[in-house]
């Protein structure tokens, strides 16, 4: 499973470092934007699955009661 996570973590440092590099598009705003937020969100949730004890907390979250 941590392979799915480290992949999860340079596809958004790789959606960031893209949403950075293209400051200079003026038709295209809303693709940086976007890369840019989903890569801060793809980095986010790969790290915090990558901390111990974050399987608990998932299976805590998905279990409907």
């Amino acid at each position: 499973m941590g392979f799915w996570y480290f992949l999860i973590l340079f596809a958004g440092i790789t959606l960031v470092v893209v949403g950075i590099l293209n400051k200079d598009v003026s038709c295209s705003v809303k693709i940086v934007s976007l890369s840019l937020v989903i890569g801060v969100l793809f980095i986010v949730v790969s790290l915090i699955m990558l901390l111990p004890g974050s399987s608990e907390i998932v299976s805590q979250l998905l279990q409907p009661n």
